[in-house]
């Protein structure tokens, strides 16, 4: 993935890292406890309607299930119910993604200052923080502490500002459409990893297998070859420069 360019930067601003589906394989879990819960309340779930909530605000995914299924209680309660049963599967085994953490790791023995930022709520984000060495992000950004879930570009940039870097020198990385239009719309150039569900190209995103193998410099590539497709003025402004 990386070439050499003259200008290239060396390393990204920062990365901002998504949780379920890119760093663990938490989707099954999340799965496996709404099949449990409709099940329970004598309904029907189907893998469409599991694949139709992955990325979602969790209240969104919630309210889902009420809509489709004899569920019943509030989306907050729904969300608990869900959550309890995933942290404990969380807990027990924590489902690592191929090459996330190595990545994470390179990330920030380079300096690089990384945040989370999930639609999970911080119940969930602190299991994972809890494996990871201590200061491992500099800024976790959860589902419950936004106004606005992904697709909505609030957390996003509320994770860039907490870092204090420019959106669109930072990199995001994802593993779901409804995650990389989030970043996206936040002006993050995003590297996205499908992986439950498979993720259309959208402007402003690449996509890759597997994070296996990748370095902080192959993600300040992402950075440099995508910039200009979410702020067409880099464009510009590099043509002058090279003139």
């Amino acid at each position: 993935m990386t070439r050499q360019h003259p200008d290239q930067p060396l390393l990204p601003a920062a990365v901002l890292w998504d949780m379920d589906g890119t760093i663990v394989d938490t989707e099954p879990s999340w799965i496996a406890e709404e099949y449990l819960l409709v099940e329970e309340a004598g309904g029907t779930w189907t893998d469409d309607d599991a694949h139709d909530l992955v990325g979602q605000d969790l209240l969104t995914s919630a309210r889902m299930i009420l809509e489709r299924t004899p569920v019943q209680g509030d989306p907050e309660d729904v969300v608990r119910r869900l959550l309890t049963g995933v942290v404990r599967r969380t807990r027990a085994h924590v489902p690592w993604r191929p090459g996330a953490v190595e990545l994470l790791r390179a990330v920030r023995a380079a300096g690089v200052p990384c945040a989370l930022v999930t639609m999970s709520w911080t119940e969930l984000a602190d299991v994972l923080v809890e494996h990871l060495p201590a200061g491992t992000f500099d800024a976790v950004v959860t589902g419950d502490q936004v106004s606005h879930g992904k697709p909505h570009p609030e957390a996003y940039l509320d994770a860039a500002r907490r870092l204090g870097v420019e959106p669109r020198r930072a990199v995001a990385v994802e593993d779901s459409f409804t995650g990389a239009t989030a970043a996206t719309a936040a002006g993050v150039p995003t590297l996205v990893v499908p992986h439950t569900v498979a993720v259309p190209s959208l402007p402003g995103a690449m996509q890759v297998g597997t994070l296996e193998g990748l370095s902080p410099t192959d993600l300040a590539e992402v950075g440099r070859t995508l910039v200009s497709e979410l702020h067409p003025e880099e464009r510009v402004d590099r043509a002058r420069d090279q003139a």
